[in-house]
């Protein structure tokens, strides 16, 4: 699972095809459904491959957070604005401009001879996955006929999950085969056939398609939450190597303010008639705006595990990467089993309570693997930590059935698009919080007193997190969406 793909992806405001649907509409689906595999394996396997990486570029642990978070980072200051693109200029086109970014990013990301250069490919690759993910859904929406748009929304379901239980395989199995020696750039260079053979399929496939009545891009937007994405991340990750200098706290408060300013300058588009990047009314919405800290706060929290939890079995426990691959598994499988049983059956009776019950046994799962490795130290096995992980999983899985779906309904339908875009946005800026925030106090942590403390002060963050969102949860609407929202 990955940093952009854990959740049901948002509503595109596309409207809906023909009556009949395309005659091709479901190999445009299939088409569609490869890019977000390339997209949600992407980020996992590249967790399980990040101690190769530290090790071949001797990496250092604010570095690998990078080569890990950045993605995730430009990808959340790209998401909106992807959106907006291709409602102006075309979705099929954005689309393939970004998968061949995509492709052209992992060749050099695949080639990278330092770890500077490794981000920064890291962070275009990113921008590139932002200008192809969005335009997807609005392609499908406007393929296939309004009854058959649930079928075909409906298998991004399973493939989440099917990516979620093979991506920590795949990336494992891509690292210890060392082909040709190339170790870990593998997990990079496997992007360039499936790249090459989603442009092939997109230009013979996919029709144009385009929001009509869209004026200008709101590039002062664009630019005020880059700065201030920029400028939280940035100290978050670099501070604890420079000894947190006055001028890390100092960027984070600017942030702050860029922020306000972004709202601001979004607000007074909409009163001057041009289209803002975020429609500002949703935010005035109390549960909307709760709904988008727990979003945060959970992401935060499963990203940033998920990297701290990779890096000790391999750097702590000295597993390989196909068995740190392996040990993850449970926990994959339990979010996919979680997921499809919680939106199947449980959230259309229970509602919000199933995301109470997922936060719950997320935390009991946690509580568990705390035991275990606290028990165990550095002795602790693969089958010791599948029990805890399954359930902890399980209730991840949970939480993201419902989640988007809970948040939009605080919001009108003519907010829908702008909403959701919002989430997405949202979403992969919590999983390069995550990374910042839970990797650093795991380094911190590790330079003083060891692998099992470090890991056991982060489930410690990570519960606080949980309780956190758990709270906030409660402003949630009881029932989401009547529409199943993607």
């Amino acid at each position: 699972m990955t940093s952009t793909e854990t959740a049901p992806t948002a509503a595109p405001a596309a409207p809906p095809g023909p009556a009949a649907g395309h005659p091709k509409r479901w190999l445009i689906l299939f088409v569609v459904l490869a890019v977000e595999c390339m997209d949600l394996l992407d980020g996992t396997i590249v967790n399980v491959a990040a101690p190769s990486i530290s090790a071949e570029l001797h990496a250092s642990s604010a570095a690998l957070q990078w080569i890990v978070g950045g993605y995730a980072l430009a990808l959340a200051v790209g998401l909106v604005l992807g959106g907006r693109l291709g409602d102006l200029y075309g979705r099929r086109r954005l689309f393939i401009v970004g998968i061949v970014g995509f492709t052209a990013c992992s060749l050099l990301c695949g080639i990278a001879p330092s770890t500077g250069v490794l981000v920064a490919f890291r962070l275009l690759q990113g921008a590139a996955a932002a200008l192809m993910i969005p335009q997807g859904f609005g392609i499908i929406r406007s393929a296939f006929s309004t009854e058959e748009l649930p079928k075909a929304f409906g298998l991004f379901g399973p493939v989440i999950g099917l990516s979620a239980v093979l991506g920590p395989i795949v990336g494992g199995a891509l690292v210890d085969a060392d082909l040709f020696g190339t170790g870990w750039r593998l997990i990079f260079l496997v992007n360039l056939p499936l790249g090459i053979v989603a442009v092939a399929g997109a230009v013979a496939l996919l029709p144009e398609s385009r929001t009509p009545g869209v004026s200008r891009l709101d590039g002062v937007g664009a630019v005020l939450v880059a700065a201030a994405v920029g400028l939280l991340i940035y100290p978050l990750i670099q501070g604890r190597e420079l000894d947190w200098p006055a001028w890390t706290f100092a960027m984070m408060a600017a942030s702050g303010v860029l922020f306000v300013v972004f709202g601001l300058h979004e607000r007074a588009r909409e009163r001057a008639g041009r289209d803002p990047l975020v429609t500002t009314s949703i935010f005035a919405k109390r549960a909307y705006t709760s709904g988008a800290f727990v979003l945060l706060l959970f992401f935060a929290a499963m990203m940033g595990l998920m990297l701290v939890l990779t890096l000790y079995l391999q750097l702590g426990l000295h597993f390989s990467a196909i068995h740190a691959g392996l040990t993850l598994v449970p926990q994959s499988l339990g979010m996919a089993v979680g997921a499809g049983v919680g939106g199947a059956l449980l959230v259309p009776r229970f509602g919000r309570h199933v995301l109470h019950l997922g936060l719950l046994l997320m935390a009991v799962g946690m509580v568990a693997l705390l035991a275990v490795v606290n028990h165990n130290g550095l002795e602790v096995t693969s089958m010791q930590l599948a029990g805890p992980q399954l359930l902890a999983g399980f209730g991840i899985g949970l939480v993201v059935a419902p989640l988007f779906s809970l948040i939009l309904a605080a919001v009108g339908d003519e907010e829908v698009g702008s909403a959701s875009g919002a989430l997405n946005a949202i979403q992969q800026l919590g999983a390069a919080v995550g990374i910042a925030v839970i990797g650093t106090v795991f380094f911190t942590v590790l330079g003083d007193d060891g692998f099992t403390d470090a890991f056991e002060r982060v489930v410690i963050w990570v519960l606080a997190l949980i309780a956190a969102a758990a709270l906030l949860a409660l402003l949630l609407p009881i029932q989401p969406r009547e529409e199943e929202v993607h």
